[in-house]
């Protein structure tokens, strides 16, 4: 994910080649998801096409590898190993696999990853990795049909509800999301924060006014993003009140960055020894309530 700004930039580009969600084709009895009217679905083909343009212009591959991603994946893969406790063997679902960051080093501890990916160029990019036990599928995070029930240990969202404007979509991927996670098993789903939109580009890049201007915040400053968007950002108690209509227990919540990328360029400044205590401090102190809601990312760890 790149940060963008309130209620982000729209970007045109050609119709969608993706969106199956109500296909009745679909091999999995029930899965004609009657409650998508024909504007929700329009909206997501719409997204998913800017989507597909945005990413096959954007490195996400380098971001994971510069330092405040190297926070973000070091943080993420400590609470993935948390959920995994010890087991060898695991199948892990992987949606929005990116270019495939988590699905390779998962599968390279010896686990089997399932590696959804929207993004023909990612899905590409994790192909030239030759990682065995990686199996990917073109996909998007609100039809996995293709999935069998109850197949997975663990059920990475890293990056789908990043770019999902509504309730009734992000319930639907937690839907999608349980219906393929054994009973018991844990879902990890991240999230963009909203404080981090209003500081980092409203204040920071002094972009306030203007999106003030623009209808974009709410007079507490929330950001309002639409159809229109590529990103939404939310707040903690949007995440509780979509876990409480998922029907979908917390772990816990983390703050998977913290403040990283608001100091890249100190990051980048320091030394190896400091960078790797600025690591150590985000670790210990990912979990601490009051620093949530201003970090980029947050990671919600929860049972299925």
């Amino acid at each position: 994910m790149k940060q963008k700004g309130c209620a982000d930039i729209l970007i045109k580009n050609p119709p969608a080649k993706h969106f199956n969600s109500c296909n009745a084709a679909s091999p999995r009895r029930g899965s004609s998801c009657p409650q998508f009217t024909q504007k929700v679905i329009s909206a997501i083909i719409k997204i998913m096409t800017e989507l597909e343009a945005y990413y096959n212009k954007f490195n996400e591959e380098h971001r994971l590898t510069t330092r405040h991603g190297t926070v973000e994946f070091t943080v993420t893969m400590h609470y993935i190993h948390e959920a995994i406790a010890g087991r060898t063997g695991l199948s892990i679902l992987d949606v929005g696999a990116g270019t495939g960051r988590y699905s390779v080093a998962l599968a390279q501890e010896g686990h089997t990853v399932t590696a959804v990916e929207l993004v023909e160029r990612n899905r590409k990019a994790i192909e030239a990795k030759h990682q065995s036990g990686v199996h990917i599928w073109p996909g998007n995070a609100l039809d996995l049909s293709f999935l069998p029930e109850a197949s997975f240990d663990i059920t990475l969202i890293f990056g789908p509800m990043y770019h999902l404007h509504t309730q009734e979509e992000r319930l639907k991927v937690f839907e999608e999301a349980k219906r393929v996670t054994k009973k018991g098993g844990t879902i990890l789903a991240a999230y963009v924060m909203n404080d981090y939109s209003i500081i980092e580009y409203c204040f920071k890049k002094n972009k306030i006014k203007e999106v003030m201007s623009a209808g974009q915040l709410t007079k507490d400053f929330k950001t309002i993003s639409t159809e229109k968007d590529l990103y939404s950002y939310l707040r903690l108690e949007d995440i509780n009140g979509l876990n409480k209509r998922a029907g979908l227990e917390r772990i816990k919540i983390i703050a998977a960055d913290g403040p990283s990328d608001y100091m890249r360029r100190e990051l980048n400044a320091m030394d190896e020894e400091t960078f790797k205590l600025f690591l150590e401090y985000q670790l210990s102190n990912a979990e601490r309530p009051e620093l949530l809601g201003a970090s980029s990312h947050t990671v919600d760890i929860l049972r299925n």
